[in-house]
């Protein structure tokens, strides 16, 4: 088993943890939120009051951050960790931030002697909860390949997209998709609502015909058709609205770079803009059904 530093303890990062102190690593944990840090030394973490004391004689370091900026600002500059880690230590960076965030990181990381993958995931809090998240990983092979065995105490799929910054832009490919179905999904089952059907028989009907897709076969946006789902939970927890909005950010970002159309994305980029603006940047994602509720 690894001494293992976990920097980053929100809705992903606190069940991903939980995860490697059940597979029996030692851990040490830090979050900015003194109480997402308690969590985790009441369960047998160890927890550390700054990111550098985190690291201190960690053989792998896992970092879950919102944004690229934090990302940059814990690795890099002189009161970076880059400056702290000795040479040969796995860093796995878990957040999902731009493509070019993640290769300023990783080259720094390189010539400081440490190996480093961008590894963000996929399959939500559930999948977190339960270890059966999805990894995508940018980075060299043998990297990779390090870092497997603790990828696998986190998550059931991991893919190897290519070099580093590649696991970010299939991520960032994947939730622009997952934004464009979720406001699609939310648009149908509320126009079949307002035409009189039971939103669970017409949830049902869609999954067992061409318009099948996650959001309705295991993430339903609508109250009650689905049990532990942050629909049926207020819409608390889970993937915040603005952290969608972040990611489609980062893909009109990426197709701005690489001069691609993105007309859907963009789409669903507005949509969640104004239900961010209308007071929801806090609730899950799937909330986005509330744009398209009929108004009595």
């Amino acid at each position: 088993m690894s001494r293992i530093a976990f920097i980053g303890l929100g809705n992903m990062g606190s069940p991903m943890a939980h995860n490697l102190l059940k597979a029996g690593h030692e851990l040490v944990v830090f979050d900015l939120v003194p109480a997402a840090v308690k969590g985790l030394t009441d369960a047998g973490a160890q927890g550390a009051t700054s990111a550098r004391e985190c690291v201190a004689e960690a053989e792998v370091v896992v970092s879950m951050l919102p944004a690229s900026r934090h990302v940059e600002g814990l690795y890099l500059g002189e009161e970076g960790l880059l400056a702290a880690l000795p040479s040969g230590t796995l860093v796995i960076e878990c957040s999902t931030i731009s493509p070019e965030s993640a290769r300023k990181v990783a080259a720094a990381a390189r010539e400081a002697g440490i190996r480093m993958i961008d590894a963000p995931v996929s399959g939500g809090t559930g999948g977190a909860v339960a270890g059966t998240l999805t990894f995508i990983v940018g980075g060299q092979g043998d990297d990779v390949d390090a870092a497997r065995p603790i990828l696998e105490n986190m998550g059931r799929n991991i893919f190897h997209a290519g070099s580093s910054g590649a696991g970010q832009v299939a991520k960032i490919c994947n939730n622009m998709l997952l934004g464009i179905l979720m406001a699609g999904t939310s648009e149908a089952l509320a126009l079949g609502v307002a035409n009189g059907l039971d939103p669970k028989v017409l949830s049902d009907i869609i999954a067992k015909s061409s318009g099948r897709n996650w959001a309705t076969e295991l993430y339903n946006p609508w109250p009650g058709v689905m049990p532990d789902v942050p629909a049926s939970k207020e819409y608390a927890g889970g993937f915040g609205v603005d952290l969608m909005l972040k990611d489609l950010g980062l893909a009109a970002e990426a197709a701005l770079h690489s001069s691609s159309s993105t007309p859907l994305g963009e789409l669903a980029r507005n949509l969640y803009s104004l239900h961010s603006a209308n007071g929801n940047g806090r609730l899950d994602f799937s909330s986005i059904v509330k744009l398209y509720e009929k108004k009595s």
